[in-house]
């Protein structure tokens, strides 16, 4: 499909995700099978092949993303565990979560790549992954200060419901960020300087994406869809051009 064809559906644009082949490699753990455990319980286990190498020295565990046979890139497995592994999902309900924080780089280069994820009870991580790039991107929109974001919820009541959401939120209003929300109207705060557009569509009902189009340069977006209940199938990308696609497309559609 060009670039700059119209889209139908938001689903169009899992087609242009990533089919390489993802691998995570756990170096020098002391409990792979734990570790094994914990990743594929967050990436989905249809996403990423886990492997484990041990090296004969000392040192810190780390993580390295490998795509296509070549490593990409390589953090540590305590700032993985950190940021998201070992976090509990009421981080990001109840206080603004990741916002400030850097994400590890092994995360922000997956992008392009095609996720299968489930929430509870298929998985203790409550889709956490997706949560944790959509604060990533929410972040890109803040510190651009410029820009115009687009986020779907589901409902709209998320926004009144989960203080860490709303902080975000808040904090993005205090910029000169254009920021669009999107969902079910069942509520949303009214002081929040958001333009809001409410529908009971499914993509209103079951697309989870955070759209950062800035002025000049490429931006990011998240493009998930809940393909049954608990069952999020995305993605997360810096193409300009599937950012812009996307931007365009939530702009006409909703």
């Amino acid at each position: 499909m060009a670039a700059d064809a119209p889209l139908s559906s938001i689903r169009e644009l899992f087609d242009e995700a990533s089919d390489a082949d993802v691998s995570l490699v756990t170096i020098n753990r002391t409990q792979p099978d734990s570790v094994r455990a914990l990743l594929a319980d967050a990436f989905g286990r249809q996403s990423v092949d886990l492997i484990e190498r041990t090296l004969p020295r000392e040192g810190d565990d780390v993580v390295a993303l490998r795509k296509d046979g070549r490593i990409c890139a390589v953090s540590s497995l305590d700032e993985l565990m950190q940021s998201f592994l070992l976090v509990n999902a009421d981080r990001f309900r109840t206080g603004t979560g990741s916002f400030d924080d850097d994400i590890p780089d092994v995360l922000e280069g997956m992008d392009g790549t095609l996720f299968d994820l489930r929430g509870y009870p298929a998985s203790n991580k409550e889709k956490l992954l997706l949560v944790l790039i959509s604060r990533h991107v929410e972040r890109l929109a803040y510190e651009a200060d410029e820009g115009r974001l687009r986020s779907s919820f589901q409902r709209l009541s998320r926004l009144e419901d989960e203080l860490g959401t709303r902080e975000v939120y808040e904090r993005l209003a205090e910029r000169p960020v254009d920021v669009h929300v999107y969902g079910v109207p069942d509520g949303v705060p009214e002081e929040v300087d958001v333009t809001v557009h409410g529908g009971t569509s499914d993509e209103h009902r079951n697309a989870w994406c955070v759209v950062f189009r800035p002025p000049d340069g490429d931006g990011a977006a998240l493009i998930a869809h809940q393909q049954e209940t608990n069952r999020w199938q995305g993605f997360w990308t810096y193409d300009g051009d599937t950012v812009a696609r996307a931007d365009r497309y939530l702009g006409r559609s909703f």
